[in-house]
């Protein structure tokens, strides 16, 4: 299909698919055949600012709607999403490239935070307390802030979405939302679906776009609060601009995860899960374990987790059996094509993706599975996020100094240590400096009930995305103290003491 003929993505503003005024166009791209699926449009500032209109005029009316109904809406967008699991799943592999088993689970990452949110009612809870003094009663009630926004990135295209806008409409707020230009494709379905559970126009608008568009809603005097997830380069420049017009931010940002492996590890547990977390979705994760400390005797298991690494197939998405499918786009191919070029002149690359043909997919994005062993810090390789199917092995004499080198990193996303030693986990969760641990657990995203909670250069803002600190993100504590009158307290006189005796 040529891009002349595709389909051009609306934009969805008030409830309604909406074409987009502009002539600034990019192609949708699968990333496994380069076939062009759709072109997006950049919206119009005009368009970013009916969008916001809209969500500001709906909010007058949906602050208002009783927590129950809302709760009820996100009961049946749970099941909107079971139900069309699959499509979202094909449209995801489709334009992301990820496996359709990753896709499926992309999305069912995403749906938890849609049940979570059903559970409003048990979450935007106040406080009272009775007779602070005579009379007099406090109480607290968490109330929404208004116009939110949220920017997503490429390579979660269903869950990052469904971290945002759920949570903060449950919430009573409205919402206007930039998904990535790169994959918009299967957001844009999962809007559709919440405007059928029941999110009432104007609730939730989307716009596409680039930098215009993000520094638009940096700006939008009516946007309240903006969550993104993405690069630490535009987190950056998001968290900045937006602070300084008054609003609050939430960024998710660069990584460099860690994972310590003791020489008691489960050596056959280990060596599955580094290859998954290390090679999975390409190693496009902010949660990738980009970095692997064999500590001690461990150091001789680097030809073990070579050959790991070699069993692993890429391929399309679509393929039956994929575990490694292709980067999202060329541009990151050659990033990182480049990265591997640069660290051969650097440490030992012992295992090299860039040679790997796939038989029918000649022009995909592929690069297969990459090892470095002996990585130091200041090496490139290690000092940057590569963001692609490319580990970097370390090596360690002791806990105390692999721990030393991840606390000496400035990301702190997420890290893991595997061991069968409690004595050696308490000491890794005690003194890691890491927002999220895992112990025998790779990749340690929280369940919803709890928060993201990565740290230090991988976060600005100080309440993270889902779970409680949302709950406290998206609202406003109003906190109100009254007292009644009766004729008792009628006759007191004035009282120009500070007291409510």
């Amino acid at each position: 299909m040529s891009a002349q003929n595709v389909p051009q993505i609306p934009l969805f503003i008030n409830g309604k698919k909406v074409s987009s005024k502009s002539t600034n166009l990019r192609n949708v791209v699968n990333p496994a055949t380069q076939e062009v699926l759709a072109v997006v449009p950049f919206a119009t500032i005009d368009e970013v600012n009916q969008a916001v209109e809209s969500a500001r005029e709906a909010f007058k009316t949906w602050k208002k709607v009783p927590i129950g109904t809302r709760s009820r809406i996100f009961l049946k967008y749970q099941q909107l999403i079971r139900d069309n699991m699959k499509e979202l799943a094909a449209i995801l592999t489709a334009e992301q490239g990820k496996t359709l088993a990753d896709a499926e689970g992309d999305v069912f990452r995403g749906l938890e935070v849609v049940e979570h949110a059903s559970g409003i009612g048990n979450l935007q809870l106040g406080e009272f307390a009775n007779n602070v003094a005579n009379g007099v009663d406090t109480y607290s009630i968490l109330q929404p802030l208004g116009v939110c926004a949220g920017i997503t990135p490429f390579n979660f295209p269903a869950m990052i979405p469904l971290w945002m806008f759920p949570m903060a409409i449950a919430t009573g707020n409205t919402f206007v939302l930039k998904p990535s230009e790169q994959d918009p494709m299967v957001t844009m379905r999962l809007v559709e679906l919440a405007h059928e559970a029941g999110v009432p126009p104007g609730v939730l608008n989307v716009v596409h776009g680039g930098e215009e568009v993000v520094n638009a809603i940096c700006d939008h005097p009516h946007i309240k609060a903006i969550s993104f997830v993405g690069s630490t380069k535009v987190g950056t420049h998001v968290y900045n601009r937006a602070s300084l017009n008054g609003k609050r931010v939430q960024c998710m940002m660069g990584a460099k995860n860690h994972a310590i492996v003791m020489p008691d590890a489960n050596k056959e547990q280990t060596l599955n899960n580094l290859a998954g977390a290390a090679f999975g979705a390409a190693g496009q994760r902010c949660m990738a374990i980009s970095v692997a400390i064999l500590v001690g005797e461990a150091k001789d298991w680097v030809a073990d987790l070579v050959a790991k690494a070699q069993t692993l197939k890429v391929s399309a998405g679509v393929e039956t059996g994929t575990d490694v499918g292709p980067l999202v786009s060329k541009d990151a191919h050659k990033r990182v094509t480049g990265f591997i070029e640069k660290g051969e002149s650097e440490a030992a690359l012992v295992l090299d993706g860039r040679k790997v043909q796939v038989k029918g997919y000649e022009s995909g994005n592929f690069v297969g599975p990459t090892i470095f062993s002996g990585v130091k810090q200041g090496m490139v390789i290690y000092d940057q996020e590569i963001f692609g199917p490319v580990l970097c092995i370390s090596f360690a004499a002791n806990i105390d100094e692999a721990i030393e080198m991840i606390n000496a990193n400035p990301n702190g996303n997420g890290t893991a240590i595997f061991t069968q030693s409690g004595a050696a986990a308490r000491k890794f969760q005690e003194e890691i400096d890491v927002g999220q641990v895992g112990i025998n657990v790779p990749i340690p995203v929280p369940v919803p009930m709890f928060s993201f909670t990565g740290s230090r250069a991988s976060k600005l803002g100080d309440l993270g995305p889902y779970g409680k600190q949302v709950i406290a993100f998206y609202t406003q504590t109003k906190t109100v103290t009254e007292r009644w009158f009766d004729d008792s307290t009628v006759a007191t006189g004035v009282n120009t003491t500070i007291s409510l005796k």
